[in-house]
């Protein structure tokens, strides 16, 4: 039976330790899509990804690289100076720009989502950017 004491400590180290085990709940990293980070990525498939591009920014295949772009779908709300209705924003994995001049948006998805699935049509609807998914 686990005491009040170790749960704490066990709540602690989760907090201080930076590899934890994806396998104990209480110290892992494991997201509930089964994503473990890595290397500062939210998915290995994320940073196999920006690997690969990166490889191809040095081909001078793609340039202008960038990694977690933000597109803000709604503004937030106000009323009398005080925020109602935090504002609805969308996180890009990656932009860069194509041999062509033409800029992309990509996603690194294993798992869509709801919430991805709308944010994806108001950028496509917004911003007029449709989103490529890797």
């Amino acid at each position: 039976m686990t005491t009040r004491k170790s749960l704490r400590s066990l709540v602690a180290e989760r907090h201080t330790t930076k590899n934890a085990s994806a396998k104990n709940p209480l110290l892992g990293a494991k997201n509930k899509y089964g994503a473990v980070k890595i290397d500062g990525f939210d998915s290995k498939r994320e940073a196999k990804r920006y690997a690969d591009l990166r490889l191809l920014e040095r081909a001078g295949e793609i340039t202008q690289l960038e990694r977690q772009v933000e597109y803000i779908l709604l503004p937030a709300q106000y009323v009398d100076g005080k925020c109602v209705e935090r504002g609805v924003k969308y996180r890009a994995d990656f932009r860069y720009r194509n041999k062509d001049g033409s800029i992309c948006v990509e996603d690194s998805k294993g798992f869509r989502t709801a919430d991805y699935i709308l944010k994806r049509k108001l950028v496509l609807f917004f911003h007029g950017i449709t989103i490529k998914e890797s």
